[in-house]
């Protein structure tokens, strides 16, 4: 890789180590990068070689929607990522580029428009009723995590894509394998190896199904001819995979307002404000370790002075857009006023998370179900003694024990 840019020598490549991070502390190495430029050098634990970084809000924006930077071309080039597994895998829809992936998005686009989410919030919300429900009657402590927090997400997401509820075990343990290094990456891979041969079968048995739930409408597809059996089963691997990430985000969600009493306080006061705080504290909360999946330049790019060669790999780190201060004032503070709020929690361009929407559903319902039927809810441990997952690529409470 020839080291060169416009204006004159590269940043040096700076380690960046899978950091387990506790509660929602920022990653200290995020921000050292953040503070030396718009664009620097990073080398992640695993893989191979370097890779650039961007990390201001309209760079991360472009990057991600450029089509000049391509996630397809990860195959062919050996790439330093976080994790020993998520290796490319060819036709996999997180490695895929317009209109490929277009196409294969387009499948199952209906259940999650505004309507498509909006099938499922009654059912969703009576899921939850009955497991505060079930808390409320046992009475304090318990772990809001093992209780609600984890299979609250898990119900609704087997909802969408349309797997019984006798199968959500299986998908839980598979997921959790999956989203961690701690395991191997053997395992992590078998679990992988499982849940596809899982979806791939209830997907073929939907051949000719006319149902609403993602597994259908991706068994009507590949009937149509319209994606093949693989890309449809990789699709389903990873939209069951992102329905869980509600877990870890809304562990740190509930860690933040247990924690902020004023915070939560405020979101009891003033129950109209809490579409708008949600977005903010999605904006806030650091949901993720270090980076996702990196794209390939295909072509020259000038980015802020510096020259991004064609065959150079690059990540956007969308924890720090949603820092940049040039774009949201005081950006380390959580203003629930806070408007317009661009953040891009969910990412942004072609591979923007299809269940952002899904997401925000269940985020709500959790803080009003929580917050007003459970007014005393409050930590039964210091802060401090919360344990948070380790080597987790989505950050989150091991365990939230709480009383109220």
């Amino acid at each position: 890789m020839t080291e060169e840019t416009i204006a004159g020598a590269v940043p040096a490549v700076r380690d960046w180590p899978a950091l387990d991070l506790s509660g929602v502390d920022f990653d200290p190495v995020l921000a050292e990068l953040m503070r030396e430029g718009p664009v620097t050098r990073v080398k992640l634990p695993n893989g191979e070689g370097w890779a650039w970084l961007v990390t201001r809000h309209d760079d991360v924006r472009m990057v991600a929607n450029d089509p000049r930077f391509s996630r397809e071309a990860v195959m062919d080039h050996p790439v330093t990522r976080l994790a020993p597994h998520f290796i490319p895998a060819r036709g996999a829809v997180g490695f895929l580029d317009p209109p490929d992936h277009t196409r294969l998005r387009r499948s199952v686009a209906a259940a999650f428009t505004a309507g498509g989410v909006e099938r499922v919030r009654e059912k969703s919300r009576r899921m939850l009723d009955e497991l505060v429900d079930e808390l409320l009657q046992e009475g304090p402590p318990t772990d809001l995590t093992e209780r609600v927090l984890g299979p609250f997400p898990i119900a609704v997401i087997c909802e969408l894509m349309g797997v019984p509820a006798m199968d959500r075990a299986n998908m839980h343990t598979w997921t959790q394998f999956i989203l961690s290094s701690s395991h191997g990456a053997d395992v992590s891979e078998k679990a992988k190896n499982e849940m596809g041969a899982y979806f791939a079968k209830l997907i073929g048995d939907r051949g000719g199904s006319t149902g609403e739930d993602v597994t259908s409408l991706l068994g009507a597809a590949v009937g149509r001819d319209e994606v093949t059996l693989e890309e449809a089963v990789g699709l389903a691997v990873l939209l069951q995979i992102g329905g869980e990430a509600v877990t870890n985000n809304c562990g740190q969600l509930f860690f933040l307002l247990l924690t902020r009493p004023d915070l939560a306080g405020r979101l009891r006061a003033e129950p109209d404000i809490r579409p708008r705080a949600i977005d903010e504290l999605l904006r806030y909360i650091p949901h993720r370790s270090a980076v996702g999946l990196s794209r390939i330049a295909t072509e020259d790019v000038d980015i802020k002075g510096v020259r991004i060669r064609a065959g150079e790999a690059i990540y956007v780190s969308y924890l720090a857009a949603n820092r940049d201060p040039e774009v949201f004032t005081d950006p380390e503070t959580i203003d629930f006023s806070r408007s317009p709020n661009p953040h891009v929690a969910f990412g942004f361009g072609p591979h923007y998370c299809p269940g952002g929407m899904l997401a925000r559903l269940e985020s709500e319902l959790l803080v009003d179900a929580l917050l007003d039927r459970m007014p005393g809810l409050r930590l039964a441990v210091a802060p401090e003694q919360v344990p948070f997952r380790k080597g987790a690529l989505i950050r989150g409470p091991e365990a939230l024990p709480v009383r109220w």
